[in-house]
């Protein structure tokens, strides 16, 4: 089960009165964000919208790209992963070194501690993953083109991450940790060096996985429908490798204009605990919301940078999935809605304890030259494995090696 419901017969009718309904959203939004907000918020929304938009064009998954590596030795999206990574690396060696930007923002990457909590976080995000049918990105992009059941993943899922920051200053002080390592400032390498580092270990995992492929015989990804020509930009799906490029050079500019990458779940905290508060939670006390953090805290949301991009992600994937003709709220069943809880729950919950999700601390990570973002994504694919013998326990289907395609 993907992220998003997928036809593969043909192309639909876009469904028009969505799409406008989609974009005057976003415009009544822009609006009210470059009256009440810094000029960086409504510039991040568009940035947001073309995320979401990217995400669902390409069927742009972290999690099916995981469970088919896992299950069937399909390295096609991982490899998706591995030139987005690369690209990312390129774009931003030169920004982090220089410290370039557009607003004036102090840049700096997501570079974050390597410890247990960290290898216990991204373990348990990597089952909950498998489980909740969608990571961060793919969860909020489900949500946009009317997976149903993502809704319950996503209510979980900030439940999950509020726990999480309640819990965090016991895991980050109490259990072991080395601290941070960047590849560029914690060795003699630089950002030149750590570039040239990176793209090789970029390319042996792409060499790697085309030999496993090979060797397993496995099956394709499913085709998806598409328009030609230029039509493809709005109707139909995009190759992987466009999307890898894209959502690198969107996670550039996000870094350029708010002087970080691309973040999802620090929002979720953030939501989950305002909600915690309202209803009587001492929130301001956790050792999570300290020193700057508490200024969010108690801020509107339309404030914080990480909520517009979400926003703008689910907006995005709302539109490409109406201009595909694509929109549509699907069944829940007792067992993805169980699955959905328990997925949601464990992934909030993770990816506090690791520091990010696939996004911030696997993609983000990576990018920023992070060596916690290569340990994320080594161990949430352990995860991955291990999920695999539990998600038939829920109804929910793993590729095998006799399937046609995956």
């Amino acid at each position: 089960m993907d992220p998003v419901h997928r036809d593969v017969d043909a192309l639909k009718d876009p469904q028009k009165l969505l799409i406008g309904g989609g974009i005057l959203v976003s415009l009544v939004l822009f609006i009210y964000l470059a009256v009440t907000q810094v000029i960086i918020q409504p510039v991040l929304l568009v940035i947001g919208l073309l995320l979401g938009y990217t995400l669902f064009h390409a069927r742009f998954g972290f999690t099916s790209a995981f469970r088919r590596l896992m299950s069937v030795g399909n390295g096609e999206a991982l490899r998706a992963h591995m030139l987005m990574l690369g690209a990312a690396t390129v774009l931003f060696a030169p920004v982090l070194a220089l410290g370039l930007s557009f607003f004036g923002a102090e840049v700096a990457g997501y570079v974050a501690p390597v410890g247990v909590s960290l290898i216990v976080g991204a373990f348990i995000f990597g089952i909950g993953m498998q489980l909740g049918g969608g990571c961060a990105s793919g969860t909020l992009y489900a949500i946009g083109g009317g997976r149903t059941v993502m809704f319950i993943t996503l209510i979980f899922f900030i439940i999950g991450t509020t726990i999480g920051a309640a819990h965090l200053p016991f895991w980050t002080e109490e259990m072991p940790s080395m601290g941070e390592f960047s590849l560029a400032t914690s060795t003699n390498l630089g950002y030149g060096g750590a570039l040239i580092v990176s793209l090789i270990i970029f390319a042996v995992i792409a060499y790697i996985s085309k030999v496993v492929e090979r060797k397993k015989n496995s099956p394709k990804i499913a085709p998806l429908p598409s328009a030609r020509g230029w039509k493809r930009i709005f109707r139909g799906s995009w190759p992987l490798w466009a999307a890898a490029i894209a959502l690198a050079v969107l996670n550039a500019l996000t870094l350029m204009t708010r002087g970080e990458p691309w973040g999802i779940t620090s929002a979720f905290a953030l939501w989950g605990s305002k909600a915690a508060q309202f209803i009587g939670f001492d929130v301001a006390s956790w050792g999570y919301w300290q020193g700057e953090a508490a200024t969010a805290l108690n801020s509107s949301i339309f404030a914080d940078s990480t909520t517009i991009l979400n926003f703008g992600v689910i907006l995005g994937a709302f539109i490409a999935s109406a201009a595909g003709g694509l929109f549509k709220f699907t069944k829940i069943t007792r067992g993805n809605f169980m699955a959905s809880v328990i997925g949601g729950l464990m992934m909030g919950y993770g990816a506090r304890l690791a520091f990010g999700c696939n996004i911030g601390a696997y993609f983000g990570g990576i990018a920023s030259f992070s060596l916690h973002g290569y340990i994320w994504g080594i161990v949430a694919i352990g995860g991955t494995f291990l999920a695999l013998y539990l998600r038939p326990l829920f109804g929910l289907s793993v590729p095998k090696s006799n399937d046609s395609v995956c």
